[in-house]
């Protein structure tokens, strides 16, 4: 209990810190109306929110869940600390944190897309290549649509090209060997939540090329319909996904020990 709160602490007083700082300053403060704004303050707060829950769970449940939950305790804790460097940007210089935020998915997606391999290496015997070609499928969707949002690739071509890489992803986790391990796994806790996992990436996803359709290639690029898109879909993708996690864990412990 003393590490567990000790753990508590100190991330909350690394967040505490991230937002005085960010907060100093009249010209940071958020202004009245401000929505984008306001979105940026709400998914930092949920973010901390959910890596403290997520550590504290992993803590609880242990064993061989552990990883998995601090895994997504870990995608949580960067998107929160960049999600308060982005509204410090924004609200300075009213410009879209482009960089900052594919900073953050390169880092967190390939972390939440190794999870469909660390879920089920949990229950059962995984080959690498799975692990491979799903990280391997997340930077050939990144990279390009960070290049064609900060312009050093073609729109349009960067879009096409990181469709691609998503559509790849999905084949692995509906059709490929990912999904086959998952129908064949003898907890039906993992079945479940790779399904609602896998649900998340196709339709929660969608929410991401939309946005990037809307401010890139719609007619010019409106950053406040991008940004309020984009920070929307993280906070729903990012904490749902850690949570569906979090409920293959907490079933799979429970039914053991009972």
């Amino acid at each position: 209990m003393k590490q567990l709160l000790t753990l508590c602490f100190a991330v909350i007083g690394l967040f505490s810190g991230q937002a005085a700082l960010a907060a100093s300053g009249d010209s940071m403060m958020l202004q009245s109306g401000d929505f984008v704004g306001y979105s940026f303050w709400l998914i930092s707060m949920a973010m901390s929110a959910a890596t403290i829950f997520f550590l504290m769970e992993s803590m609880r449940i242990g064993g061989k869940w552990s990883t998995s939950l601090n895994v997504i305790a870990l995608v949580c804790f960067i998107a929160a600390f960049h999600y308060f460097y982005m509204r410090e940007m924004w609200v300075t210089t009213g410009d879209s944190p482009t960089t900052f935020r594919y900073i953050d998915w390169l880092l967190t997606v390939p972390l939440q897309l190794v999870e469909f391999y660390l879920i089920l290496a949990a229950v059962a015997a995984v080959s690498g290549g799975i692990f491979w070609r799903i990280f391997i499928g997340s930077l050939v969707m990144l990279v390009p649509g960070y290049m064609g949002e900060a312009g050093y690739l073609n729109a349009t071509v960067g879009f096409v090209i990181g469709m691609l890489g998503w559509a790849f992803i999905l084949y692995e986790i509906h059709a490929g060997e990912a999904s086959k391990v998952s129908a064949a796994s003898a907890s039906a806790a993992t079945q479940s939540s790779f399904t609602m996992m896998k649900w998340v990436v196709t339709v929660g996803w969608a929410i991401y090329p939309i946005g990037y359709f809307l401010g890139y290639l719609a007619g010019g690029t409106n950053v406040e319909t991008v940004n309020i898109v984009y920070n929307l879909a993280d906070l729903l993708n990012k904490i749902a996904f850690g949570l569906f996690i979090w409920y293959a864990a907490n079933e799979d412990t429970s039914s053991s020990h009972g």
